[in-house]
C-alpha cells in the first residue's frame, strides 16, 4: 500500500479520488517508514499546513492575510505587515535517578499503560534548564540537578519544537499533581523490560524523540511501534 500524510483540517474530509492502492493516514502513523529526508519535509509540510489554515487574519489590526515567500509567510492586505510561521517550543526531558532508574509517567487523559518522560511548555522569560526543572518539580515533585543538552525535534501536534535534556534526580520520591499526571513511577532496565514482555506498558512510537531518548538510556531496541493518537 502507498501511505500519504494527511495535512487536511480534522473537521475536513480528504479527497476521495485516490487510486485503489493508496490511502489516506497521518503523519505519526508514516513517519517511522519514512527516510530521514522524506520524515523532514513531510514534518514541514504538515506544520506549514497547520499554521496557515490557523493563521488566516492579521494579527495587529484583523485583515485577511495572503501566502507569501513561496507558502513560508503571509502578508497582510491591509497594513503589509509579514508574518511568519510560530514555532512552540517545549522540554522534554528523561530524568534518571541515582540508580539510574528512569522516570516515565502517565497522563490523566492516557489509557491505563501508556507512558512516557516528562515534558511541557516553555513559559515566556523562562531559560530550557529552569523549565526542566520546574516541570519536574510541578508535574511529579522531582528535584533535579545536572541538567545535559541531548537534542531536538519538530513536532507538528501543531506547532511544538521539543528540545531534549537528561536530568539527574537529587532523590527517588514521587509525587503527582493529579491534574496533568495521574502516574508515575521509576523503572529499572529489567523493570521495564519485564513490563514491556507483559503488554503491561506501552511506550512512544518510534517516531518521537521521547522513544530515541529511551532506547538510549536503555541500550537496545525496545520493540513494539504503536502509533498513539
Amino acid at each position: 500500500a502507498v501511505y500519504v500524510a494527511r495535512t487536511c483540517a480534522a473537521d475536513a474530509p480528504p479527497p476521495t479520488s485516490l487510486p485503489p492502492d493508496v490511502r489516506w493516514a497521518g503523519l505519526r502513523d508514516v513517519g517511522s517508514a519514512l527516510g530521514r529526508l522524506d520524515v523532514g519535509l513531510a514534518v514541514q509540510a504538515v506544520g506549514l499546513d497547520n499554521w496557515h489554515r490557523t493563521h488566516v487574519r492579521c494579527p495587529r489590526c484583523g485583515a485577511p492575510t495572503v501566502p507569501v515567500s513561496a507558502g513560508h509567510a503571509r502578508r497582510c492586505v491591509d497594513d503589509a505587515t509579514v508574518h511568519h510561521p510560530r514555532s512552540d517550543p517545549a522540554v522534554i526531558m528523561i530524568v534518571v535517578d541515582p540508580m539510574d532508574r528512569v522516570l516515565l509517567a502517565r497522563q490523566a487523559t492516557w489509557p491505563e499503560g501508556r507512558f512516557s518522560v516528562l515534558a511541557g511548555f516553555v513559559e515566556p522569560g523562562e531559560a530550557l534548564e529552569s523549565a526542566v526543572r520546574r516541570e519536574s518539580r510541578e508535574e511529579c515533585g522531582v528535584e533535579v540537578s545536572a541538567v545535559r543538552y541531548l537534542g531536538s525535534q519538530p513536532w507538528p501536534f501543531p506547532a511544538s519544537l521539543m528540545i531534549a535534556f537528561e536530568a539527574h534526580a537529587t532523590a527517588s520520591d514521587v509525587s503527582v499533581d493529579e491534574v496533568e499526571i495521574s502516574e508515575a513511577r521509576w523503572f529499572s532496565r529489567a523493570d521495564l523490560a519485564e513490563d514491556l514482555a507483559a503488554a503491561r506498558v506501552s511506550l512512544p512510537p518510534r517516531l518521537s524523540i521521547a522513544r530515541q531518548m529511551l532506547e538510549r538510556w536503555a541500550g537496545w531496541d525496545l520493540g513494539g511501534d504503536e502509533a498513539w493518537r
